[in-house]
């Protein structure tokens, strides 16, 4: 028996993991339900497990029960039998099937990690996203970390991979100003957090995951208001306590909070910067963000106790084509980004003047014209690869080898399109300056050449770590992205271009567009002489002052453009005249 799962010819959903013929899906099934009752029959039979069963086979089923050890990675390797505790959910939503049946009843330790997500939720999100956010997510965390241990899931590698690196992501709020690196990296947070929710390992778990987490929403708190009644509904003398225990101590903070504020004005500013605005204005938004936030942890309990299996969908092979209908249009492909690629070394050694001379274009124009063209070359080449390997001939050795060689050799030529539009964005940049888009869209280009390393190396040593492999490099892209601070270095460099031209009495520098950066970019424009730098600097500082934001939702790229604009205040000649002079003159140049 292979070390591997045949790529041909995946897992049926619920057949047993050790490859025994009892833990299959249809045994026992006789008609329309028998999809439905032969699953259940796999999740709550006992599978044998192979001794040789790999770690990231795709699993069967799902362990439910409080007493089982296994998780959604499905690493039971050396444990002998397993009690697979529930069976399935009897559902409308069409992915029933996938699910573990509701979970077992909410402890009190995963209702008191999301009470704490809510009040923390409302205390410290009204006023923008920094380090409350990772505040605000640790408890969210640790409900579903709860949830999971009393489903009998244990953390594993990939499960502290993705949870960790959600929380790194969140990370980048707290660092940087600008919005656009922040809405990144909290989308890729919710999709790794989603993964170490589910524990996907195929392209359907990785791709899919998030939605089984959205459908918690719904049934979480349910699930959550359930658990509740449960533990309390009937035992109100042990809630009794607690309640009264809060409003006491909430009382003598308020009485002697106030009396010591009352007695210190030192002691009352650092109180007023620690403590949440608790304004009434600002009561039914509070509501908002409390449910928000318990909702939201409940959900996210809700998954870790009862998680989709999306690993579980069967997706049927491409219909296998002859090797001459499959490798001809794909040769023939070759041989034209041979004879692309081929030009390109020419300019590349011949040099670009020469090129230019021919096509009666300007430098920029040159460069202008293939960035966006060669780009989509690289997004349809991969949709080729992806088409490619579903029809790709599969009888014996033979049809293997072409399949590496005829795909292979597009990788290969692939990366040198990359390195091609890589080299005229670089070109478009000297001549009109580093953008937002600009810094986007080639770091997509960038990751989009990583992508196709990670699928020639998947042909050599096998593709099963492929998904998890393609999805730990966008969120490792996205963190990377916001930890090197965009907004900073689109600054650094067009300023770097500035002083460049300037030794040609050219001085080249969009001001309307530097004004519009975020906080971040203020050490970088801090570099301009006056009156440039005021100009510049102007708007943020503005907002800057504007803007009096608390302790947990200033992030460090803020406090940092603060400390520099007040030990270098603005320069009093840069008044609305000389910065409309100064923006007209550049525009010109």
């Amino acid at each position: 028996m292979s070390d591997t799962p045949s790529e041909a010819e995946p897992r049926k959903p619920g057949a047993d993991v050790g490859g025994g013929a009892e833990g299959s899906a249809g045994e026992g099934s006789g008609g329309g339900g028998g999809a439905v009752s032969g699953r259940t029959a796999a999740l709550t039979k006992k599978p044998a497990v192979a001794a040789d069963e790999p770690e990231d086979a795709v699993p069967a089923s799902y362990s439910g029960d409080a007493a089982s050890e296994g998780d959604a990675d499905g690493d039971d390797r050396g444990r002998g039998d397993v009690d697979w505790g529930y069976p399935v959910a009897e559902s409308a939503w069409w992915f029933a099937d996938l699910q573990a049946k509701s979970p077992a009843p909410v402890r009190p330790a995963t209702l008191w990690a999301s009470l704490a997500t809510g009040v923390l939720s409302m205390l410290l999100l009204g006023d923008g996203l920094a380090l409350n956010l990772l505040l605000v997510a640790i408890p969210a965390a640790l409900a579903a970390y709860y949830a999971a241990q009393a489903a009998g899931r244990g953390p594993r590698r990939w499960t502290l991979v993705w949870g960790v690196g959600g929380l790194a992501l969140l990370a980048v709020p707290a660092l940087r100003d600008a919005d656009w690196p922040t809405f990144l990296a909290v989308v890729t947070a919710v999709a790794a957090g989603s993964l170490a929710l589910h524990g996907g390992r195929t392209w359907t778990g990785v791709l899919f995951g998030p939605i089984g987490l959205y459908t918690s929403v719904l049934t979480g708190p349910v699930w959550g208001w359930r658990g509740l009644r449960e533990r309390f509904g009937g035992a109100r003398g042990n809630l009794g306590p607690v309640l009264r225990a809060l409003a006491v101590a909430a009382v003598l903070l308020l009485v002697f909070g106030a009396l010591f504020a009352g007695a210190d004005a030192a002691f009352a500013d650092l109180l007023g910067g620690l403590m949440p605005d608790t304004s009434v204005s600002g009561g039914p938004w509070h509501l908002v963000l409390l449910v928000l936030g318990l909702v939201g942890a409940l959900a996210a309990a809700h998954t870790a106790a009862s998680p989709v299996q999306w690993d579980c969908i069967e997706v049927p092979p491409g219909r296998e084509r002859g090797r001459v209908e499959w490798a001809l249009p794909l040769i023939v492909l070759v041989v034209l980004f041979a004879a692309f690629n081929a030009v390109q070394l020419a300019v590349l050694f011949g040099g670009y003047d020469t090129v230019l001379e021919k096509t009666g274009q300007s430098y920029a124009e040159y460069a202008r014209q293939g960035f966006w063209q060669l780009l989509l070359v690289t997004l349809l080449t991969l949709l080729v690869i992806v088409f490619a390997l579903r029809w790709a001939p599969r009888n014996g050795a033979r049809d293997w080898t072409l399949v590496r060689a005829v795909l292979g050799t597009l990788c290969v030529l692939t990366l040198v399109v990359v390195a091609s539009a890589v080299r005229r964005m670089d070109m478009y940049v000297e001549a009109y300056g580093l953008t937002r888009l600009r810094i986007s869209v080639v770091t997509v280009e960038l990751w989009l050449a990583l992508v196709i390393v990670l699928i020639m190396a998947a042909g050599v040593w096998g593709a099963r770590w492929l998904p998890r492999a393609v999805m730990v490099s966008a969120a490792a892209g996205v963190l990377a992205f916001g930890l090197l601070s965009p907004d900073g270095l689109v600054a650094e460099r067009n300023v770097e271009r500035y002083e460049a031209t300037s030794k040609d009495g050219e001085g080249k520098f969009d001001v309307d567009y530097a004004r519009g950066l975020s906080a971040d970019a203020v050490p970088a424009l801090d570099k301009l002489e006056e009156p440039l730098r005021s100009c510049v600097l102007e708007p943020i500082a503005r907002e800057l002052k504007k803007e009096n934001k608390p302790w947990y939702a200033t992030s460090w790229g803020e406090a940092r453009a603060r400390g520099i604009l007040e030990d270098r205040p603005l320069s009093a000649e840069a008044d609305w005249s000389e910065c409309l002079r100064l923006r007209d003159e550049f525009q010109y140049r």
